[in-house]
C-alpha cells in the first residue's frame, strides 16, 4: 500500500503558522509527534523506491526548530517540515531534497552548497563540455523541472572568461533543481509515486556530475 500524506501535516502547519510561538508548541506537541511520524513514514516509503535504483546512505528530517541567531525573524519554528535523502559512498553525488509545507510543497534535488573544490572542478567541466546542454533539454528534465537553478557570481569567476559560451553554467555555485506542488497533489494517493518519478527525472544529472566530481580534468577516476 502507497504511504499517503495525511491533511493533518498541513492544518498543522497552517495553524503553526499563525500561532509561531513556544506556548503553543508546546501545547500541541501530540500533534506534531503525529505528524512527522506521518513524514518519517512517507520518507521511508521513499527510500525503499529510491533504493531499487540508486542507494541511499541515509534519510534525514530537518529539525522544526529555526536558528533564529542571525535572523530578524524570530519565529521559533519552521512553517514546513524537510528533509533529505544522501546518496551513498564517495562514487554517487548530490542529495534528494523534500519540503511539505501548505502552498508550498517541493520536491527537488543537486548541490546545494558545494566546497570550493568541487564548485571548481564542476566549473572547469562546463568550461570544456557542452554536456550539461543535453541533460537540462531533455524532455524529462523539462517537463519536471524546467531547468536547473542555483545562486551564481554576477559576471564571471575568476579565472574564467565572462564571454565562454557556458557562462550561463559555470557562474553559478549552486546547481539544483525545484519541483512545485499543489496541496491537491500532496495529498493525493498517488504523490509517492509521483515523489519517486521526479527523483528519478534527477538521476541523469546526478550521474553526469558523479562522473565529473570523481574524475580529474584527464577523465581518470580520483576515488
Amino acid at each position: 500500500k502507497d504511504m499517503i500524506i495525511e491533511p493533518e501535516v498541513f492544518s498543522f502547519f497552517k495553524n503553526l503558522a499563525q500561532n509561531n510561538n513556544r506556548p503553543w508548541f508546546h501545547e500541541n506537541k501530540k500533534s506534531y509527534a503525529a505528524v512527522r511520524q506521518n513524514i518519517i513514514d512517507f520518507s521511508s516509503d521513499i527510500e525503499s523506491r529510491l533504493n531499487l535504483s540508486d542507494s541511499i546512505e541515509l534519510g534525514k528530517l530537518f529539525r522544526i526548530n529555526r536558528d533564529v541567531r542571525f535572523s530578524k525573524d524570530k519565529s521559533p519554528y519552521k512553517s514546513n517540515i524537510s528533509g533529505y535523502f544522501k546518496r551513498l559512498g564517495e562514487e554517487r553525488r548530490g542529495s534528494y531534497y523534500f519540503s511539505v509545507q501548505p502552498g508550498n510543497t517541493i520536491i527537488g534535488g543537486g548541490f546545494y552548497g558545494p566546497n570550493k573544490d568541487d564548485t571548481f572542478r564542476i566549473r572547469k567541466e562546463f568550461e570544456m563540455d557542452n554536456t550539461i546542454e543535453s541533460i537540462v533539454n531533455t524532455k524529462d528534465f523539462k517537463k519536471y523541472f524546467g531547468e536547473l537553478i542555483g545562486e551564481g557570481v554576477a559576471t564571471a569567476p575568476r579565472g574564467f572568461d565572462k564571454n565562454h559560451p557556458n557562462i550561463h553554467w559555470i557562474r553559478k555555485k549552486q546547481w539544483y533543481v525545484l519541483r512545485k506542488f499543489t496541496d491537491e497533489q500532496v495529498l493525493a494517493p498517488s504523490f509517492a509515486k509521483e515523489v519517486h518519478n521526479t527523483f528519478l527525472a534527477i538521476r541523469p544529472f546526478f550521474d553526469y556530475m558523479s562522473e565529473v566530481l570523481t574524475t580529474n580534468l584527464d577523465g581518470e577516476s580520483i576515488l
